[in-house]
């Protein structure tokens, strides 16, 4: 008697484990293992990206949390109606920061002669531009703040781009995030 009522409740929690499963479930552990990253795997990993890759070579020299991604619209640098560049804000909740990102587009990037890059992050709340870099006369495309303790407040990423014999900057604002 014992071992029938055993055996009825081992079907019957089988069955709710069958019904409670959905079909084409994966659980940790229970698929391959990911083949290890060749060279160009982290190559691609690491690359810039117009996009924002927190683990490109000057995010992470710049100290950018793995975990960064962007909050708040893009915003664009125009130059006669031209874009070229891109600004953004991106936030690391395991490091609780705030970082400004910068990437030049190609279009001017490649054909224009050496600019004037600013960046930062703006805390609406401190009235202040935080972890602000300047790079005067450079062909880089890739720009990173280091991370700003700004996660409380609300900010906005902050960028310039001054051309090559335009006496003012170019500018734009991510927007305001809180």
């Amino acid at each position: 008697m014992r071992s029938t009522r055993l055996r009825k409740f081992a079907l019957a929690v089988a069955a709710t484990a069958l019904v409670l499963t959905p079909a084409g479930a994966a659980y940790a552990g229970s698929g391959p293992a990911p083949a290890p990253a060749g060279k160009g795997d982290r190559a691609a990993a690491t690359a810039p990206t117009a996009q924002g890759n927190p683990e490109s070579k000057r995010a992470q020299a710049a100290g950018v949390c793995d975990d960064a991604y962007q909050i708040g619209a893009t915003a664009h640098i125009k130059r006669s109606g031209a874009t070229v560049a891109s600004v953004k804000q991106f936030y690391s909740p395991s490091c609780k920061e705030n970082y400004g990102y910068l990437w030049v587009w190609d279009s001017f990037h490649t054909t224009a002669k050496p600019y004037d890059v600013t960046l930062g992050v703006f805390s609406y709340d401190q009235d202040a531009v935080l972890g602000k870099i300047s790079h005067a006369n450079t062909k880089q495309q890739e720009f990173w703040t280091q991370g700003t303790d700004t996660a409380e407040d609300c900010t906005a990423a902050v960028g310039t781009l001054r051309a090559e014999g335009a006496p003012l900057p170019n500018q734009a604002a991510s927007e305001k995030r809180c």
